[in-house]
């Protein structure tokens, strides 16, 4: 039997970290049941490289097209499906709520299906895309609740956790946190705490870098924040310049994107995702992961996703926004050295056992056999 040709799509490789998990899940499928192929509107960035290398062909093609006007959109779909043709299942991580590509996706012959990977539901198109779709990937509880507990959605849609390389991502040991550290010129008695997330107004930067002025108000030892993630330019500018007004200019470090992710987690002693209750929120925080399988304490705010992954047996959750609760947790762990590596040690253990990037990529496979109505 000839493997299931795989569509994978998303608009592009630069703009977030869906691609990189896209990425992880596709490179680990067994080839000899899966043929997968990523099709982008707008090709750039290094993970191209990636997805070549691993053997898994890149298209650029136009793979939604617009709505409007109705009466001339399957002219529009049909041109778009002919390029796309010869594929059994197709497999969304489109973050948008577009319900153009299951049209071209079911015009050019595949199952289609998507990742829902942030909590906007606002409009009724989603409705539209999800009752589109043959199946639907959920990234956290929340979402199974708030938007497919209903009949015929709740029948189609499975949640699938994001999954970490616990290989790639693991505590360090006494001589890589010492190289770690003097790579970002942390010395031994500074307390160091770290973010990392694309610098977006809810990533909650603001309320972090509030909190940790507080934070080094009250601790004894000198404590450095910092900040790894890309921005734009002025958004960059706007929280430097908080930090200077804080007068936290001289213990805040914006890294901007850093290729070495774990390199820097190995440097830190606490990390923080401090993620605000609004709009489109975390699906399945995958920096929160890797920092909790590299062995740290983390604190993470009470939002949906982090609430999947963060309990009070791993991690410290505290109230989004609340700058005051998020110092005072900060504060709480850097004074007691013991409390943090018994969290780091749980929040390893947690990972391990959940969510293994191997576990992942098995349940995406589990996932597409039921698409397609098979047994393994």
């Amino acid at each position: 039997m000839r493997p299931v040709r795989l569509l994978y799509t998303i608009p592009n490789l630069t703009t977030a970290g869906s691609g990189r998990a896209l990425y992880e899940i596709a490179r680990r499928l067994d080839r000899r049941a899966f043929a997968p192929t990523l099709c982008v509107e707008r090709r750039g960035g290094p993970l191209e490289d990636l997805f070549e290398e691993a053997g898994i062909p890149v298209l650029e093609r136009p793979f939604t097209v617009p709505p409007r006007p109705l009466r001339e959109l399957p002219i529009r779909v049909a041109r778009a499906a002919r390029a796309l043709r010869g594929f059994d299942l197709w497999h969304s991580f489109h973050y948008l709520d577009d319900y153009t590509e299951p049209l071209v996706a079911r015009r050019a012959g595949a199952r289609w299906m998507f990742t829902k990977k942030n909590m906007s539901w606002n409009r009724r198109s989603w409705w539209l895309r999800a009752a589109l779709a043959r199946r639907i990937v959920a990234q956290n509880r929340d979402m199974l609740e708030r938007f497919f507990a209903g009949w015929p959605l709740v029948a189609k849609t499975e949640w699938i956790p994001r999954g970490v390389d616990i290989e790639r991502f693991a505590p360090p040991t006494p001589e890589a946190r010492a190289e770690a550290r003097a790579a970002v010129d942390l010395d031994d008695e500074t307390l160091a705490v770290g973010c990392v997330a694309h610098l977006v107004p809810v990533k909650g930067h603001e309320v972090l870098l509030q909190a940790a002025a507080r934070t080094a108000a009250l601790t004894t030892r000198p404590f450095r924040l910092l900040v790894a993630g890309r921005g734009a330019p002025e958004r960059v500018t706007e929280l430097q310049e908080l930090a200077e007004g804080l007068g936290m200019a001289d213990r805040v470090a914006f890294l901007g994107a850093v290729a070495e992710v774990p390199q820097l987690l190995h440097a830190l002693d606490v990390c923080v995702l401090p993620t605000l209750d609004r709009g489109r929120m975390e699906g399945c925080p995958v920096a929160l992961l890797e920092a909790m399988a590299s062995g740290l304490a983390v604190v993470a705010t009470d939002v949906p996703g982090s609430r999947d992954v963060v309990d009070d047996t791993n991690g410290l959750r505290v109230t989004p926004g609340d700058a005051q609760a998020l110092g005072d947790a900060l504060v709480a762990l850097l004074a007691d050295e013991a409390h943090r590596a018994r969290l780091g040690a749980a929040a390893r253990d947690h990972v391990e056992r959940q969510h293994p990037i191997a576990l992942e990529v098995e349940r995406h496979e589990a996932f597409y056999r039921q698409a397609l109505g098979v047994s393994r």
